[in-house]
């Protein structure tokens, strides 16, 4: 069998670069996309040798014309990885419309643009893998992030939907949930909140980018067919249901 390509939107940082990271370890052929960190993509493609793209995931047509040129370097795409997230964090009464959108766009729109890219192939093909990184705030919400927890709350109900219409074709669609991972986007929150954070989870440590990124791996393998519509949550029990 040819090495699978899959395709890992915001790939090149954080959690997304441990899942381009260790697919690639696994034997497939990784394409990380990223949007406009051209340092960190370039320092990334360098070190690992993994195919990188810059478009922007909120645009439709981007996606498609992207996804084409993907499959034209590296074959048809038959595993998806929807991980392309932001922040921008405030109250209501602060947060505008602008914070509004680019949060749902980028985190939830983009699973459908990109989604949609991949659909008519996987189908034509019998085979489709798509994982689309939720968040332990789109399962428990979270003071002060109105619009993420609404985006991921968002990518999950899209996820129990798109399985039901992928699960007849060989197309499994699932979640995962992290819960507080070290990364750049964590780091950013103040140090005296992150101790209330971490105190709260019951394991006693921030999560690791690989521990979200084996969860990916093990569910779009060949042989995790039979899951399909779920919610992984890898948050160190801070929110179990």
């Amino acid at each position: 069998m040819a090495q699978r390509v899959a395709v890992v939107t915001g790939g090149t940082r954080g959690i997304g670069a441990a899942v381009s990271r260790m697919l690639t370890d696994k034997g497939y052929k990784v394409a990380a996309t990223y949007a406009g960190n051209d340092a960190a993509a370039q320092k990334f493609k360098a070190e690992t040798g993994i195919a990188v793209y810059k478009f922007d995931v909120c645009d439709f047509d981007a996606c498609q014309t992207a996804v084409g040129q993907i499959e034209k370097d590296l074959g048809p795409v038959e595993v998806l990885v929807n991980n392309a997230g932001i922040t921008r964090d405030s109250t209501m009464r602060r947060l505008t419309r602008d914070m509004w959108e680019a949060v749902i766009d980028t985190n939830l729109g983009s699973c459908f643009n990109m989604s949609k890219a991949v659909w008519d192939g996987m189908n034509t093909r019998g085979f489709g893998r798509i994982v689309n990184i939720g968040s332990i705030n789109g399962q428990g919400g979270q003071y002060g992030q109105v619009n993420y927890a609404a985006a991921k709350s968002g990518i999950h109900g899209f996820t129990k939907a798109l399985a039901q219409e992928g699960a007849p074709k060989g197309i499994t669609v699932n979640a995962i949930a992290p819960g507080y991972t070290s990364t750049d986007m964590v780091a950013a929150v103040p140090a005296n909140v992150l101790e209330k954070i971490v105190a709260k989870i019951p394991v006693g440590r921030l999560g690791k980018a690989e521990e979200i990124a084996s969860g990916v791996v093990f569910l779009v393998a060949d042989d995790s067919g039979f899951i399909t519509g779920s919610t992984l949550s890898i948050n160190g029990g801070q929110h179990m249901y």
